[in-house]
């Protein structure tokens, strides 16, 4: 009689680690000088962001006419880089929320730097909106307000205003999610400095004492956020859809935004936390924290949505030739064969095409073709979002009034600038806390046995 034996899953913490060696790897690059390579993004990071904030101010200064928008492209480079920045921002909630409450141990490893790419993701996309009104000033007619200034100025059928109130409750949810789980980890590195780092650690940790009070607390409210921000994957990106779906514009109106938009998110969030994680696990030497079985997961998750996006893709081009609606055909048609082919092009390549490539598993667990893709992906994902909005708009119902559009060096700088502005913050972020949960890697060590940790692991206390 035959026994099936089922396989033994690779370990999620390598190195055979005991609780102090955890503690040890994970706190130490808050505590020593940064090395050479962090020195270097840093600089890099630095400059980006103060040639970014040098562009708003003369965005702000000269006026946005320093844009290239036109009579038809009111909505140019500056939307297509915040609908692409919310996008990355939604890989963080999913894996902390949803793969917490479904119990996927694999997040462990890298749902401390994805909740953090979420808030820092957040902030550069919401500065978009703010200096897209062109004079800065009037940025509060985005709020809704009591009616004591005569007419109302937000208009609460608009989407856009829906935007506020999605994507600042998003913000909030992730904030306090993110900043939840760093506070057994800001107590574990309280109690190894000393003065004022220590005082400053113990303000942050909330004077966090491990009882199991304490620890009783600290999960229910996790449970809860958890619960919080789940529907709020769901509703941000598609409450940002409804900007162009809820419109009367050919290849912006349709009913198949709401779901593409969210998976093309997720799709690009996952591919900003792999491009990040693989990095941040080389400098900061956590291969044994974030490993290959990570990476793999990783890239299941990209299989999945790559493909939801390919069959969404497909989706619009079917529904464009069978509505038989002349205007709707040629959006499709100007997008594949006009003057922004190469765009759609790049977007079919990189979005459908290479995620592809990962249902070979040697392909899914190699670092360097992940790293490669994980880039292409989100190039790809750019490329989206401008073929939406740049391509569409260039072509209206009039031949009068078609044009074509290209973004100045102001534009360019705001988006260089943005990209300074998240690894600048996220550089910092790894020198002032654990890039990985140390609580929870330790969950998995006392809970998973062998199955997780690799085979004989001995486990002793850190003390």
């Amino acid at each position: 009689m035959s026994v099936h034996v089922s396989p033994i899953r690779e370990p999620l913490v390598t190195g055979h680690k005991t609780y102090h060696q955890i503690t040890e790897d994970l706190v130490s690059p808050t505590e020593k000088m940064p090395n050479l390579s962090w020195v270097i993004g840093f600089i890099i990071s630095l400059t980006l962001l103060t040639f970014g904030l040098f562009c708003i101010f003369w965005t702000i200064w000269v006026g946005i006419g320093t844009w290239d928008l036109n009579r038809t492209i009111g909505w140019g480079w500056d939307i297509t880089n915040f609908v692409w920045w919310i996008g990355i921002g939604h890989a963080g909630t999913l894996i902390s929320a949803i793969l917490l409450l479904f119990r996927q141990k694999w997040r462990t490893g890298v749902n401390r730097a994805a909740e953090a790419m979420t808030i820092f993701a957040v902030i550069c996309a919401a500065i978009f909106p703010g200096i897209h009104v062109g004079r800065a000033w009037v940025v509060f007619y985005f709020f809704p307000y009591p009616n004591t200034r005569g007419p109302i100025w937000p208009n609460f059928n608009s989407p856009l205003l829906w935007d506020v109130f999605a994507i600042s409750t998003y913000f909030t949810v992730s904030l306090l999610f993110w900043y939840t789980g760093l506070v057994p980890d800001f107590a574990t590195v309280r109690d190894r400095a000393k003065g004022l780092r220590n005082k400053i650690y113990n303000t942050l940790s909330f004077g966090w004492k491990g009882s199991a009070k304490h620890w009783q607390r600290w999960e229910s409210l996790s449970l809860v956020l958890a619960g919080l921000a789940t529907p709020l994957v769901l509703s941000v990106h598609t409450i940002v859809s409804f900007d162009f779906a809820t419109s009367v514009i050919p290849g912006w109106h349709t009913t198949i935004f709401p779901p593409y938009f969210v998976a093309g998110a997720i799709f690009s969030g996952f591919a900003m936390v792999l491009t990040l994680m693989l990095v941040t696990r080389k400098v900061l030497n956590l291969e044994d924290y974030i490993t290959i079985e990570h990476i793999e997961s990783m890239n299941k998750v990209i299989l999945l949505t790559g493909t939801i996006v390919g069959i969404a893709y497909l989706t619009e081009l079917f529904i464009a030739w069978y509505s038989q609606y002349p205007y709707e055909q040629f959006a499709f048609f100007n997008r594949a064969v006009g003057p922004y082919w190469w765009s759609y092009f790049g977007m079919m390549f990189c979005n459908v095409i290479t995620p592809q490539l990962f249902w070979k598993k040697s392909w899914r667990r190699n670092i360097t073709l992940t790293f490669f893709l994980s880039i292409l992906i989100n190039i790809g994902m750019w490329f989206e979002r401008f073929v939406i909005i740049a391509t569409t708009l260039a072509r209206d119902y009039l031949p009068s009034s078609w044009s074509y559009y290209s973004p100045t060096w102001v534009e360019i700088g705001i988006f260089v600038g943005t990209i300074g502005i998240f690894f600048t913050l996220y550089l910092l972020f790894t020198r002032v806390a654990p890039v990985v949960a140390i609580a929870e890697i330790k969950a998995i060590l006392k809970s998973s046995g062998d199955q997780y940790v690799g085979k004989n692991a001995t486990h002793h206390d850190e003390h």
